[in-house]
């Protein structure tokens, strides 16, 4: 039987990085896939355009993960995101930067990277072994022997489990090396859903379904604390919202739930104005319009499906002219508008979550190089690591530069 330097398990992000340093260190390595194709979640990442990193600074990508995002300080020093994208770039694939400082292929297809990704590990000479699924690990004395299945077992002399959470399950993302790593001895901490669509309970949920909101900020009020979100976009689905702001969200908010059954939340539907300018701007407009009727007077300030809901919750008559209502009628107006409410009762499962929060434990995990503390030889790349940061390109660079550090240091047989 044959013995490689390194075996990859995971062929995403992290897993083809790894491979690819390895082979550039010219160490044997072998990648095994579940799947019959590389890259299977990362195709269908940024809705298949690839939010492949940020332009944040150093500092940012830290706090992104949270209080012990420093965890991940020697990975993104290692390999940063300006070196990920003058990876591709030497290849001849162009960025471009959106919003937020999310950085995306000018193709805007993530297949453009994944091919990037297949020449490097060509050129490496990177074995590739798709529809191979790791059953069990077992380390000798002085390598590890890989339990394929069917009596196929494959040696090495060190392992990179590579193989991501447990969201995306058709993509592969079973939670199958998190399963290896327990049964190794490590500890996994709770799997949560992370980048995820949130419930609301309301009779009147469904009614708001498909509507969008542009420029909108969050309140999050539980117990004495608040939280005031960046200003967004959200969208009512038939159980409750999504949308950009809502996913980054949810991290925080899934946290608050773990502690209280429900959080009280607040949409401000005019941001870039406070109560005072609001009320001035109504005043003036129902001036102007004195004698439009209160429902059609709303279409300037809501989208339309919107308007019976919130004529609702006020009380009001539908039908009554905008001269007749009165000032205490105008400041509910005004309150709901910059306080819509709902209550969040929880989340979609982590199945339906675009990353998984949780994983084998950070502390058992050596930051400088990815490798076990518990069994040397084992390292760990990507989103099987614990830890989670909102959407922008934070986790897929924390893939590539995790991936890219622990195949550094399972090329040098000191490590």
């Amino acid at each position: 039987m044959k013995l490689y330097d390194v075996v990859v398990v995971g062929a995403g992000p992290a897993g083809m990085m790894a491979a690819i340093r390895i082979g550039q260190l010219s160490k044997s390595v072998v990648l095994i896939e579940k799947n019959d194709i590389l890259g299977k979640k990362l195709k269908i990442t940024g809705s298949n355009r690839c939010n492949i990193t940020n332009t944040a600074s150093f500092n940012i990508f830290l706090e992104k993960f949270g209080k012990r995002g420093s965890f991940f300080r020697s990975a993104f020093s290692t390999f940063s995101s300006r070196k990920l994208i003058t990876f591709f770039k030497v290849k001849g694939l162009k960025f471009k930067v959106e919003d937020d400082g999310r950085v995306f292929p000018v193709t805007d297809r993530s297949r453009s990277v994944i091919k990037v990704l297949k020449e490097y590990l060509s050129e490496n000479n990177v074995i590739k072994n798709y529809n191979t699924r790791l059953i069990n690990i077992k380390k000798k004395k002085d390598y590890f022997s890989l339990d394929l299945g069917n009596d196929n077992y494959m040696a090495t002399i060190k392992v990179i489990l590579a193989t991501g959470g447990v969201s995306y399950k058709a993509t592969g993302s079973t939670g199958d090396g998190l399963d290896i790593a327990q049964k190794m001895g490590h500890n996994i901490t709770t799997l949560k859903p992370g980048l995820v669509p949130l419930k609301f309970s309301a009779s009147w949920v469904k009614e708001l379904q498909g509507i969008s909101l542009e420029n909108i900020r969050i309140i999050i009020k539980y117990g004495e604390k608040k939280v005031i979100s960046d200003n967004g976009n959200l969208i009512f689905t038939h159980f409750g919202i999504s949308g950009p702001l809502i996913l980054d969200l949810s991290n925080q908010i899934i946290s608050i739930l773990e502690k209280t059954e429900t959080v009280q939340f607040f949409i401000d539907t005019k941001p870039e104005i406070t109560i005072q300018e609001l009320e001035e701007k109504l005043i003036k407009e129902f001036e102007i319009r004195r004698k439009s009727e209160f429902k059609n007077f709303m279409k300037f300030l809501l989208p339309n499906r919107m308007i019976p809901v919130f004529i609702k919750l006020l009380g009001m008559d539908p039908k009554k002219k905008v001269n007749q209502i009165k000032k205490e009628e105008r400041n509910s107006i005004i309150n709901l508008l910059k306080a819509f409410p709902l209550t969040i009762t929880g989340s979609l499962g982590v199945d339906k979550a675009m990353i998984t929060c949780g994983g084998v434990s950070r502390r058992e995990i050596n930051p400088q190089t990815m490798e076990s503390k518990l069994i040397p030889g084992l390292y760990f790349a990507g989103e099987i690591i614990e830890g989670c940061a909102p959407s922008g390109g934070y986790n897929l660079q924390q893939a590539f530069s995790t991936g890219y550090l622990a195949g550094e240091a399972a090329s040098n047989k000191e490590s």
